[in-house]
Parts: structure tokens; C-alpha cells; sequence
């Protein structure tokens, strides 16, 4: 299982997170540009050409990107997946398809997972925190996602944190326990619930921390995880 550090562009701090890359010796991330318009993602990328960074496994993509930007990432730093959110939610270009075997269909909160729209793409990209937040909050898209990702491969996955009080999110008053922003270890813990077969060994971090942050929770990750073989499915089940 490998667990990457992320460059996330929600908190707009990614030049802070690439110069920090730098300072940290880091020569592979995962970038999620999901809140940079195109103006934005040119600079982006051309940061990290000037950058140390020499190795991008794990990218976001957004419904405008071209085609141009995909492989930019392939060619340029070797990207092995992507992920984008289902077309019930944003339009995925007819020319993406391509490239359809190495892109990933995330579960998200706008619409329930389609075995299909799956199929026809590279996978799931299994996003643990909105799937916790479901069992926390609405359990019948809980198990119905479970069953879904059951009957395909999962590619990839995002990583986040639960938090222990819920806020409730403008976007349709949803109580949302996941958050982007981690504060204290034990908001992965989370993860133990969840069998090996929802992991992959495409792992990014989506935390707008600080990466040498995002560093100190792969270590805490990775030990919470280590050496589970006894992982029990018990996401088709009320044993939690």
C-alpha cells in the first residue's frame, strides 16, 4: 500500500505546498487541482516543472481539462491513475476515453455509485472519509455504495479525516463529519473498519495540512494498518 502526500488546492496554499516539497526533499506527491480554473492550473504546472518534484503517481481531474493536461501528467510524471467524480455530477469529455482504463469513478455525496459507469472506466476511486460519513449519516447509501464497490476494482483511494462533531455544510444542510483538515491522530482511525480489499496501492492524502503533517499521518496510518491480516468485512453489517 502506498500512501501519498498531496498538493490539495482548496485552501488555494498549493505554491506553499510545492516549495515546502523542496524543503522536504520530496520527489513524489499525488495533486488534486479540483479548485484551479484553467488560468490557474497553467501556473500551477508550471511550478511544478521548476520544482523537484519528479514523480506525480495520483492526480484529481477536473471536467474541463483537456486531454493535453492527462497526458501531460503521464508523459511528464508518470501518473498511473486518476480519479474524477461520476458524470451524474459533471461532464466527463468524450475524449478522455482514451485514457478510460486509468481513470477511477470516486463515491462522492452527490449521487450513488453505478456499477456500470464503473465499468466502463478503469475502477472505483474509493474515498474513505465521504464513505465513513455515509455510514454515520445514511446508512441505506452506505451499504448500497459497499455493495457496489464490492463487484469492482479498486484503483485508488483518498484519505481524510472524521471528525468526532458534525458541521453542517451549505451545499443542501448535509451533516458532514469528514474533513479535509486534520487536527488530531486519531481521526483515521477511522480506518480500521474497513477491509483490505477497499485499499489500493494508490493512496493520496487529501488534507490541506502541511505536508511534513501529511507525513506524521502516513506514519500513523501505516502503523494502525501494519500487519492486519484479520481485516473482517464488516461493511455489509451492523458490527461497528
Amino acid at each position: 500500500m502506498n500512501i501519498f502526500p498531496t498538493i490539495t488546492t482548496i485552501n488555494r496554499k498549493w505554491k506553499e505546498k510545492i516549495k515546502e516539497a523542496d524543503e522536504l526533499g520530496l520527489t513524489e506527491v499525488a495533486v488534486f487541482p479540483t479548485t484551479l480554473e484553467k488560468e490557474e492550473r497553467e501556473e500551477l504546472y508550471d511550478f511544478l516543472i521548476h520544482s523537484k518534484i519528479k514523480k506525480i503517481p495520483f492526480v484529481h481531474l477536473r471536467s474541463d481539462m483537456s486531454l493535453e493536461e492527462i497526458e501531460f501528467f503521464i508523459k511528464k510524471y508518470n501518473t498511473q491513475i486518476f480519479n474524477i467524480h461520476s458524470e451524474k455530477s459533471y461532464p466527463i469529455p468524450n475524449q478522455w476515453m482514451e485514457y478510460a482504463n486509468i481513470i477511477a469513478i470516486e463515491n462522492t455525496y452527490e449521487c450513488y455509485l453505478n456499477e456500470e459507469e464503473i465499468k466502463k472506466f478503469g475502477g472505483v476511486c474509493v474515498d474513505f472519509a465521504h464513505l465513513e460519513n455515509e455510514r454515520m449519516t445514511d446508512l441505506n447509501k452506505f451499504y448500497k455504495n459497499c455493495e457496489t464497490i464490492n463487484k469492482v476494482s479498486v484503483r485508488c483511494n483518498h484519505i481524510s479525516a472524521i471528525k468526532k462533531t458534525f458541521k453542517i455544510k451549505e451545499d443542501g444542510d448535509r451533516l458532514r463529519y469528514d474533513s479535509h483538515f486534520f487536527e488530531d491522530f486519531s481521526e483515521f482511525d477511522y480506518l480500521k473498519k474497513y477491509s483490505i480489499d477497499f485499499f489500493s496501492n494508490y493512496c493520496a492524502l487529501e488534507l490541506e495540512n502541511r505536508l511534513s503533517e501529511q507525513l506524521k499521518a502516513k506514519e500513523y496510518i501505516l502503523k494502525i494498518l501494519q500487519g492486519r491480516d484479520d481485516y473482517v468485512k464488516k461493511f455489509l453489517t451492523n458490527d461497528y
